[in-house]
């Protein structure tokens, strides 16, 4: 949606030079997250430094000029030190108030840890750690236990998910 940009003092739009008032479009802004599992430890989660304060999936918004499936590498390493092999694209989750800061739109993929001992809070989280699907902390932030409800389904083989281009692929 394209809007006009309005002036935090006045409360006027601001005019270019040229006479025009200056517009931007307001979209969701991209995000990626990784449901990182590992067979009898569980999922990756996180203890968020940040608001909103609470426990998440591992994860973080996706750069200008990156690819979904980098930027989910690259906030693995940052979050939790782990070295993650994508496995599939779990889903596009999207509701507009998911994220109490903005609007965001999340790539969420599954993967796995080359190296789970490699475990590690970093960047944006103040702990991290495994938890077994049935015994996850609280509270979860965002729309986390949908997305590890719809994982489980995965594990339940009542869901499948897609693959995943490897980050570089053109």
């Amino acid at each position: 949606m394209k809007k006009t940009v309005l002036c935090p003092q006045c409360g006027k739009p601001y005019i270019c030079s040229c006479g025009r008032a200056y517009s931007c479009w307001s979209n969701p802004t991209p995000t990626t997250d990784v449901v990182i599992y590992e067979p009898g430890k569980g999922v990756v989660i996180i203890r968020r430094a940040n608001e909103p304060l609470g426990y998440a999936l591992p994860g973080g918004f996706i750069e200008e000029g990156e690819q979904a499936e980098a930027a989910a590498v690259r906030e693995m390493r940052e979050e939790t030190g782990l070295d993650v092999e994508l496995t599939g694209l779990l889903g596009v989750y999207s509701r507009p108030h998911r994220d109490p800061r903005q609007h965001t739109l999340s790539v969420v993929f599954t993967g796995r840890p080359r190296d789970a001992a490699a475990l590690s809070a970093g960047d944006d989280a103040a702990a991290a750690a495994f938890y077994p699907l049935d015994a996850l902390p609280a509270p979860l932030v965002f729309d986390h236990a949908r997305i590890l409800k719809d994982f489980a389904e995965v594990l339940a083989g009542r869901r499948a998910v897609a693959p995943v281009e490897t980050p570089g692929d053109r």
